[in-house]
């Protein structure tokens, strides 16, 4: 996805004069013939995080789009009071693009993880936020993502789905009646491994704000109020916004991510993170069945 990302925003610094680049020494090695061709709008700060944010509302509020871009940690965790009083407070609109989701630099330690970015942005009122599950999605939603002066979230992933899902809201994969699963982003095709043989409805998402609460319903309708929200951040991000859409349907929610109880910071690798916090297919295979009771 990564790659895909830089190679898009190229061609979009090629193809619009109204958009910039800021980064903090992250990807810049891959955007330097960009820089070349384009040096006023191509901006490496250095390893300023916090600096990197401003500059990109400053830009924002200059009249050119800005994507900002580095590891989420640094990004969302470490930037996060700029972007709340600068993209946020300024009501001023940019796209944030981050990659290496919540572990997928597990030799890099604890400091290049990022479990809470999505929690952290939805402590902030009108942020779009796209989790793609593939690079083909990561392109369609970089490129949707520049017109406009919206303020955007694009969580990258060095993990990925086998094919693209191009629906908007809730795609369903699968119907059935025991429950409904809601799949964001990478973790969809070990969601569809772990529902092998269940009769349950599969929800897809790679938007997940605005939370498309008409689709969940819909699929409700039609199976039970048994609701298994898997996303691949802090466990339970958005299951207050499942309780909101369905506020007037007797329902029951599982909530699977990141732990929340612990602070895994052993190394390894991507397997072994997802194994410790229950992602791995056979775990969520295992949660969804004890909690469905199937």
């Amino acid at each position: 996805m990564r790659e895909t990302f830089l190679k898009t925003t190229e061609e979009i610094l090629d193809a619009d004069p109204d958009v910039a680049v800021v980064l903090a020494d992250i990807s810049a090695a891959q955007l330097a013939a960009a820089a070349r061709r384009h040096p006023d709008r191509v901006i490496n700060v250095g390893i300023r995080e916090q600096l990197m944010v401003s500059v990109g509302a400053g830009l924002a509020l200059a009249g050119l789009r800005p994507i900002v871009h580095t590891f989420p940690s640094f990004l969302v965790e470490r930037g996060f009071e700029q972007i709340k009083l600068d993209f946020s407070h300024q009501d001023v609109g940019g796209v944030l693009v981050s990659w290496g989701g919540s572990y997928d630099m597990p030799t890099a330690g604890r400091t290049h993880q990022a479990p809470g970015d999505v929690a952290l942005l939805d402590s902030l009122p009108e942020w779009t936020v796209h989790v793609p599950g593939h690079e083909e999605e990561a392109r369609r939603l970089v490129l949707e993502s520049i017109p406009g002066d919206g303020r955007v979230y694009v969580r990258l992933s060095a993990q990925s789905n086998g094919s693209p899902h191009l629906g908007v809201g809730f795609t369903r994969l699968r119907f059935g009646s025991s429950g409904v699963v809601v799949a964001v982003g990478p973790m969809l095709d070990r969601v569809l491994r772990a529902c092998a043989g269940l009769d349950v409805t599969v929800l897809y998402a790679s938007t997940i704000r605005p939370f498309d609460a008409a689709g969940l319903r819909s699929a409700v309708s039609s199976a039970c109020g048994d609701v298994v929200l898997v996303e691949p951040y802090l466990a339970g991000t958005s299951a207050h916004w499942v309780a909101e859409a369905l506020s007037d349907v007797p329902h029951r929610v599982k909530s699977l991510g990141v732990r929340r109880d612990a602070e895994v910071r052993t190394y390894g690798g991507i397997a072994d993170h997802d194994l410790a916090h229950g992602l791995d297919a056979g775990s969520l295979g295992l949660s969804i069945r004890e909690f469905l009771g199937v």
